[in-house]
C-alpha cells in the first residue's frame, strides 16, 4: 500500500460546511433526497462540520497474470475513508492521481461539482489514464459523502428503485482454453452458480483485416463455433452477450451477426469502435440482435451521438473511465431520453462493482450489471461485508456510502 500524500486539515464553520453541500443538489436526480435533504444536512452538520480531505492511498491487489486491481482510499481529518477504483490494464502504479488529488486537497468531500469543474479539461483530453484517475477520486468523494450523511449513495441519487440487481457473468478472462469446449465449460459453470446471463469475447486474437481471407474466415468460423457451443451448453433461456472488441469492419460485422442469429444473443457488442457512429448505426439497422457499446467512451459528449442516432440499444458507461458516478448518471439521462438502456461496463474489481451497484439501484433505464467472473476464489472477501451473488443477483447494501470497506488482511495477502 502506498501513501501518496497527507495534508493538514482546516477547521470551517457550520455555515461554511453547509455552503459546500449544495453541490450535491446540482446532480441530476439528487433532489429530492431520501431521506429529506434537510434531515441529511442536519445530520451531516452535527458530525462533520470540519470534514476535509487529507490524503489518498493507492492499494494494489494482484489477482492473476492478466488482472491487477488498483483501489484508491481517500482519507479525511475525521477518520472517514472513501473508496474508488482506478484499475486499468495491468498497471500497478498510477501517478496521474497526484494532479487530480491537488484539486480536492483540504476541501470538503461534498464539493464534488467543484472538483469536476476544476478537473474536467484534463480528464476529457482524450488520455484514458487521466480519465480513469479523475473518475476514481470522484467515486471516493461520493463514498465519503454517503458515509458523512449516514446514507447509501443511492439515496443521494434520489433513492433506490430496486433492492437487488441482475448481473451477468463475464467469463472471458477466466477462459484460458479458447476453444468451443473451453468456452462451453465456463459458460455452464457460471450458469451452475446461478447466473442467468453470460458474456464472452470469442473473437479475441482475430487477425488483421489485411491478412489473407482464409485466415479471417477461419477465425470467424472459430468464434461462431464458440458461441454455438456456449448456447448448446447453457440451453435456450440463458442470455449470451458477445463482445467483438472492435475486430471487424462493417461488412464483416453484419456477416458475423447474421451467422450468430440462430443463437439468439442478448446483445452484440462493439464489432467496430463505437466512435464510428454512422457505421455503428449501419450495422445496427442491418441486423436483428440488440447492439451495445461505449465501454471506454468519456462523458456525455462521448455517448450522446450513439444515443441520438439510436446506433445502439444499450450503452455501457464504466464508472472507472466515463467521468465517475455523476457523469454516468448524466449519460443515463441522455440514454433514457432516446429510449436506450444502460448496462454499466464493469470487468473490474469489487470496489467498482460496489460503486456501480449504487449507481444502478437508482437508475430508471438500468438493464443489467457486468461481473468479472471466475478469476480468483477470494475476490469477494476483499470487501467487508463480502461481495456475494445469489442466483445471478447482487443486493444493494443499506449501509452508508457504497456500503463496503476493504478487508485489509486479504488486500495485504495479495499485494
Amino acid at each position: 500500500m502506498t501513501q501518496h500524500r497527507n495534508c493538514p486539515a482546516y477547521a470551517v464553520s457550520r455555515r461554511s460546511f453547509l455552503g459546500a453541500v449544495p453541490a450535491l443538489a446540482a446532480v441530476p436526480g439528487l433532489s429530492p433526497m431520501v431521506p429529506s435533504t434537510a434531515r441529511l444536512l442536519q445530520r451531516a452538520a452535527a458530525t462533520s462540520q470540519r470534514l476535509r480531505v487529507t490524503g489518498i492511498e493507492l492499494i494494489t491487489v494482484r489477482a492473476t497474470a492478466r488482472t491487477t486491481w488498483l483501489f484508491v482510499r481517500m482519507a479525511t481529518n475525521q477518520g472517514l475513508r472513501g473508496l474508488g477504483e482506478v484499475s486499468l490494464g495491468r498497471r500497478t502504479e498510477f501517478p496521474e492521481l497526484e494532479g487530480f488529488f491537488d484539486l480536492v486537497r483540504d476541501e470538503s468531500p461534498f464539493r464534488i461539482e467543484q472538483y469536476r469543474q476544476r478537473g474536467w479539461a484534463r480528464a476529457s483530453s482524450g488520455d484514458r489514464t487521466l480519465a480513469t484517475a479523475f473518475s476514481a477520486l470522484e467515486q471516493a468523494q461520493w463514498d465519503l459523502a454517503g458515509k458523512a450523511l449516514g446514507a447509501p449513495v443511492s439515496d443521494l441519487f434520489g433513492g433506490r428503485l430496486r433492492d437487488a440487481l441482475e448481473v451477468y457473468a463475464n467469463i472471458n478472462r477466466a477462459t484460458t482454453d479458447r476453444t468451443p469446449d473451453g468456452f462451453a465449460a465456463n459458460a455452464r459453470a457460471a450458469v451452475d452458480e446461478g447466473f442467468a446471463a453470460i458474456k464472452a469475447a470469442p473473437f479475441d486474437g482475430f487477425p488483421a483485416l489485411t491478412d489473407p481471407a482464409s485466415d479471417i474466415g477461419a477465425a470467424a468460423d472459430l468464434g461462431v463455433a464458440c458461441v454455438a457451443a456456449m448456447r448448446a451448453a447453457v440451453g435456450p433461456e440463458i442470455g449470451i452477450n458477445i463482445d467483438a472488441h472492435s475486430n471487424f469492419d462493417v461488412p464483416l460485422s453484419i456477416e458475423v451477426a447474421r451467422r450468430l442469429e440462430p443463437h439468439r444473443l442478448s446483445w452484440y457488442e462493439e464489432p467496430i469502435p463505437p466512435q464510428r457512429v454512422n457505421d455503428t448505426k449501419t450495422i445496427h439497422d442491418a441486423i436483428e440482435q440488440r447492439m451495445a457499446g461505449g465501454e471506454f467512451l468519456f462523458g456525455m459528449a462521448g455517448f450522446a451521438p450513439l444515443c441520438e442516432q439510436r446506433a445502439v440499444d444499450v450503452v455501457m458507461p464504466d464508472v472507472k473511465h466515463c467521468g465517475g458516478l455523476t457523469e454516468a448518471r448524466r449519460i443515463a439521462a441522455i440514454a433514457d431520453l432516446y429510449g436506450v438502456a444502460v448496462s454499466p461496463h464493469n470487468p473490474s474489481g469489487p470496489v467498482a462493482t460496489a460503486a456501480s451497484v449504487q449507481l444502478c439501484a437508482a437508475m430508471s433505464n438500468f438493464d443489467i450489471l457486468e461481473h468479472q467472473w471466475g478469476e480468483v476464489p477470494w475476490r469477494g472477501d476483499l470487501l467487508e461485508p463480502p461481495e456475494r451473488f445469489e442466483n445471478g443477483r447482487i443486493r444493494v447494501p443499506d449501509a452508508p456510502g457504497f456500503g463496503v470497506e476493504l478487508n485489509e488482511a486479504v488486500a495485504r495477502e495479495h499485494a
